[in-house]
């Protein structure tokens, strides 16, 4: 493992009055208490604001009717089937593998699991119409790794990034599996079977492992590969930001099922990410990312399934829309107090 990762690394300074902070590109940045603040929020911003505004591009350009909803669905198909596959690939195929590391996507998967068994009896008791529970569990399964990326760069730079890479193999392994499968079981509506071809031929999940087992043979990758998958990737993060602005409803639809599933994806999260530091001895940098990523808001994938599988798709954007403004709140105030 890169060292980075070793643990003397992993862990907090003792020292209260100084605090370093690594960023993107390796540069390491040296704050003293007073201005520790302002350091993180100005390199915090700088990546976030860009988001915010692809966000509301999206949105003014629905607004004026200058795109659809039809659109926006070509959009989303061309991330999923292309651009994702490309990025979940470059990710399998770059990685660190350490067996010293598998409880962080361990702790993913058991997550999912988790949160799973207690959502599943909860939608039932909401009596929702089969899209609408759809998109109800598969809300609470999915966590957004990927929205808290920008803040753990500004925060961690290759540390944290090096540790989500890591837990986000079993993050992104129960996405395409655990809740695929039930996005495709309720987006249905005529047949309870789960088609088993089409569950098999995920490009993203196939992206992955392919990635993985370049890793783990060894296979180095060309510059002109590494180059083309960053470029074919690169638009992932910008055209499903730019589709939520597309399906952003500013009003609350479903109020009652919307803050359930906030609470079991965010609260319940967070709250395992706890149980799970503790029970894994899990100290430092790590402790708060792993807290971070299970609580994180509600997944792009949700919103992504719900169109792809003919769920409720308002109900979708609403879950992701309203859980990310959330997450821009509180994801930094956890980076920076825990």
């Amino acid at each position: 493992m890169k060292k980075c990762l070793s643990e003397k690394f992993l862990q907090r300074h003792s020292t209260k009055s100084l605090k370093r902070i690594r960023f993107f590109g390796g540069k390491t940045r040296r704050y003293s208490q007073n201005d520790r603040t302002g350091g993180f929020l100005t390199d915090f911003w700088s990546k976030v604001i860009p988001i915010i505004i692809i966000f509301f591009i999206g949105y003014g350009l629905k607004k004026i009717k200058l795109f659809n909803s039809s659109t926006a669905d070509t959009l989303l198909r061309l991330s999923f089937y292309v651009t994702l596959p490309s990025l979940t690939f470059l990710s399998g195929a770059t990685a660190e593998l350490d067996l010293k590391f598998i409880y962080l996507p361990i702790i993913a998967i058991l997550t999912m699991l988790l949160i799973g068994l207690i959502s599943a009896p909860i939608a039932k008791l909401f009596k929702m119409p089969r899209p609408t529970h759809g998109t109800f569990l598969v809300g609470t399964l999915i966590m957004n790794t990927g929205f808290t990326l920008p803040f753990v760069i500004a925060a961690f730079g290759n540390q944290g990034l090096a540790i989500y890479t890591i837990f986000d193999f079993g993050n992104s392994l129960m996405i395409f599996t655990f809740a695929y499968y039930f996005a495709i079981k309720y987006g249905n509506k005529n047949d309870s079977k789960i088609p088993i071809k089409k569950f098999l031929l995920l490009p993203p999940i196939w992206g992955l492992l392919f990635g993985i087992i370049f890793n783990l043979l060894k296979i180095e990758l060309s510059a002109t590969a590494i180059n083309y998958f960053e470029i074919v990737g690169r638009p992932t993060i910008f055209l499903v930001i730019f589709y939520l602005g597309l399906y952003f409803h500013p009003h609350i639809y479903n109020f009652g099922k919307l803050f359930t599933v906030f609470g079991l994806r965010i609260g319940v999260g967070m709250l395992m990410g706890v149980g799970f530091s503790a029970l894994f001895g899990l100290e430092g940098v790590t402790r708060t990312l792993v807290i971070i990523f299970c609580g994180a808001p509600v997944g792009y994938n949700t919103l992504i399934f719900s169109s792809l599988e003919g769920m409720d798709k308002e109900f979708a954007a609403s879950l992701v829309s309203i859980s990310l403004l959330l997450g821009i709140i509180y994801v930094p105030l956890l980076l920076f107090w825990l």
